[in-house]
């Protein structure tokens, strides 16, 4: 019986994994690896590797030359090295739609408890305070501009869900043609947008372009008393020039849902700050969004190993089952 790697996961069990790859006659053995030294040591003879968190790099894949597979249970890759994971012939699959409207619905509804002061009341109100001012002033939503960076599936998704909420959406998306962009979002470069928009929520892969890409020349771009909410990657927003912005007001409020480190330090600016909101990496999830994440990465390997070809292609490779 062929067996594949389940490299590491935080799951309760993984019942669903072992059922969709059992049905082909795989079985699956299970690490917890946290280091490339984990991923060369316990994937030793395996064809395929199923990760969520652990680091597929140069010096992993040269150390395994079986390996013909991994996926990575999400949409994003950020820990896979892609290009080496090609010149080695080895195959890169994900999960690439399970949950764009629960990250989209989870954006609007970050941004609409900015605009809202929803959090800030809750916590006046369970502290003893009782009026509708105490938070501050609240701007009408359907008087301000949305910004969204990033235009792919889940961008479009959120567009399409907050354009009768808001008086414009203006995206950034200099990759697409015009043709691309519905005909109720207007097309802005990304200083334009920043300039423009009284709610910027960024949808966008985590690359070396993108690294760090939201920073203090961008946040200096903003109107006074802007907010801004990223379900997107952590490490898009420098959050140091993030809490600035807050300081000096050019932020009314920040909402994340990622952090370049996770979880966030107790000690963390962050966590204190009266006009932040964080949640824990959780814009994707719901029930069904979780067991057509997990089932399609488990699909993949079980689909390579009957054709040669995953079901969801990153990036290809020429290893064969």
């Amino acid at each position: 019986m062929p067996k594949i790697l389940f490299s590491d996961h935080d799951y309760h069990d993984i019942s669903l994994e072992r059922e969709v790859l059992g049905r082909q006659g795989i079985d699956i053995e299970v690490a917890n690896c946290k280091s490339e030294d984990d991923v060369i040591r316990a994937a030793k003879g395996f064809r395929g590797i199923l990760l969520q968190y652990a680091p597929i790099t140069e010096r992993v894949v040269a150390a395994l030359p079986e390996l013909g597979i991994v996926s990575r249970i999400g949409a994003g890759f950020d820990t896979i090295d892609t290009a080496a994971c090609a010149r080695h012939g080895v195959w890169v699959a994900n999960s690439p739609d399970y949950g764009v409207g629960e990250v989209a619905t989870h954006a609007l509804a970050l941004a609409l408890a900015l605009v809202r002061n929803v959090v800030a009341w809750h916590r006046d109100v369970t502290s003893g305070t009782w009026h509708y001012s105490s938070a501050g002033p609240v701007k009408r939503a359907s008087e301000l501009t949305l910004g969204i960076v990033g235009l792919g599936r889940i961008g479009k998704r959120m567009a399409h869900v907050s354009r009768n909420l808001f008086k414009r959406v203006v995206a950034a998306a200099p990759y697409l043609i015009d043709g691309d962009y519905p005909a109720y979002v207007e097309r802005a470069a990304l200083p334009q947008l920043f300039a423009q928009a009284d709610i910027v929520s960024l949808h966008v892969p985590l690359t070396d372009e993108t690294r760090g890409m939201i920073g203090s020349e961008l946040f200096a771009a903003m109107r006074p008393g802007s907010y801004l909410v990223n379900t997107a990657r952590g490490a898009v927003v420098d959050v140091d020039a993030a809490l600035a912005a807050l300081d000096r007001g050019t932020l009314a409020g920040l909402a994340l849902d990622v952090l370049p480190h996770e979880p966030v330090p107790a000690d963390s600016p962050l966590v204190a700050h009266p006009r932040v909101i964080l949640t824990p990496h959780s814009a994707f999830y719901s029930v069904e969004a979780e067991k057509e994440l997990r089932r399609k990465a488990a699909q993949n390997l079980a689909t390579w190993f009957a054709t040669g070809r995953p079901d969801y292609v990153v990036s290809p490779g020429t290893r064969k089952p």
